[in-house]
């Protein structure tokens, strides 16, 4: 027995010892390691953010976090999706068209709501589903059908815990995962991209879902928690509608390019961005060579979670950084202005490929609908609650939207 517990504690002692030891000179610092787990017992299971921001608090704009690694096989799949999507209309005009056509159904469903209360949750994941649908499947689904719901089911119920230290510890374990292949027989067992980069049916059928999600639920919930601002600041939303009226005058629809005329629309897009802060951790970097930053020395290979909360609410880089305000984004002269601060899809080679798609569909979905409708927050909806759901992605919490025909339609 005192032999048992004497090799438990060598045990111990040597796995702490191989953490210590791999600590580089002059690393950033951060909380106590512990054995296998890191430092997974320091994220909350709801809510990890906020114990980023006590690390903060605690050790500073630059700590370490022992989590889960990851390797360098993206590049390969990142250069065939973006080949792929730009073969499929990513960043031309038929874009548009695509978007206007899905923006058919999504007014037919808001019509059918006049002077009613719904809950627009569905209507802006199925919008946002099919549109990339369309890019990666080439076909798009009703809105009721089931096949579709159950699919965006359970991308939402996923991304609530996906992200959280429990999921960040399963995916450190060397673990041997299947994923069945139900594809037709019709594609080949490897699929080669331009650049003579190999995938296999599993790989493609990843960067399938992949494209699906991220096209999926970080427009959805820009979405949401624009039209939630918009109907709860509707001095803002009537501003917007002023603008698109002057812009739109005897047009039929709008266009990519209008943007170019509304800098109060766009400031307001850029501001539910930012407000939104939809991939708060973004996607995980890795260091490829020896760094110094802030007088840390940061190893080549070194993982790197870029906190985008830090940057779309730092103090000194915004006017108002702690509030819904578009003036964020308008100049003296009511010009819109970016700031580098704005970075809500990430920064550097592992920026969100969707980035041009993602701009189009907030432009193009949030112009179509003001011009149509006013949309309001119901009388007997209580205080609306702003405090996002943490998962993959911030989600607003569910809520109701009234909607009414616009006077000029």
């Amino acid at each position: 027995m005192f032999a048992s517990i004497i090799l438990l504690w060598i045990f111990i002692f040597f796995i702490i010892l191989q953490f210590v030891s791999r600590r580089p000179k002059n690393f950033p610092p951060g909380p106590p390691v512990l054995p296998i787990l890191g430092n997974l017992l320091n994220m909350s299971l709801e809510n990890p953010l906020e114990d980023f921001e006590k690390l903060r608090k605690s050790y500073g704009n630059v700590y370490r976090v022992i989590l889960a690694d990851y390797g360098s096989g993206w590049r390969d799949h990142r250069r065939f999706a973006l080949t792929t999507l730009r073969n499929f209309g990513l960043g031309k005009n038929s874009m548009e068209d695509r978007i206007h056509e899905e923006l058919k159904y999504t007014i037919n469903t808001l019509e059918k709501s006049i002077d009613k209360s719904l809950s627009p949750q569905r209507m802006f994941h199925n919008a946002a589903s099919n549109i990339i649908c369309q890019v990666v499947f080439g076909t798009r689904f009703d809105y009721e059908d089931e096949f579709i719901k159950v699919i965006v089911q359970c991308f939402t119920e996923n991304a609530k815990i996906s992200n959280g230290p429990w999921a960040m510890l399963y995916d450190s374990l060397p673990m041997i995962r299947y994923l069945p292949l139900p594809f037709n027989k019709a594609f080949e067992n490897v699929k080669r991209g331009d650049d003579g980069s190999s995938f296999s049916e599993e790989h493609l059928i990843m960067n399938a879902l992949d494209l699906h999600f991220a096209g999926t639920d970080t427009t959805s919930n820009t979405l949401l928690t624009g039209f939630l601002y918009l109907m709860t600041y509707p001095h803002i939303q009537e501003r917007c509608q002023q603008e698109i009226d002057e812009v739109l005058e005897g047009k039929d629809r709008a266009t990519f390019d209008d943007r170019n005329n509304m800098p109060y629309v766009q400031a307001v897009i850029h501001e539910v961005q930012r407000i939104a802060n939809t991939v708060p951790l973004s996607v995980f970097h890795c260091t490829t060579k020896d760094t110094e930053l802030m007088g840390y020395v940061i190893p080549r290979g070194t993982l790197i979670i870029p906190n985008l909360t830090s940057v779309l609410n730092e103090e000194g880089q915004w006017k108002f950084p702690n509030e819904f305000n578009p003036e964020n984004f308008l100049n003296d002269q009511g010009e819109f202005v970016k700031p580098e601060a704005f970075m809500p899809f990430s920064t550097g080679p592992r920026m969100c490929l969707g980035e041009s798609l993602a701009r189009m569909e907030l432009f193009l979905i949030v112009v179509t609908l003001l011009r149509k409708f006013n949309f309001i927050w119901p009388e007997d909806a209580g205080e609306p609650d702003y405090t996002p759901v943490y998962g993959v992605t911030l989600t607003p919490k569910p809520y109701l939207m009234k909607v009414q025909l616009r006077a000029t339609q």
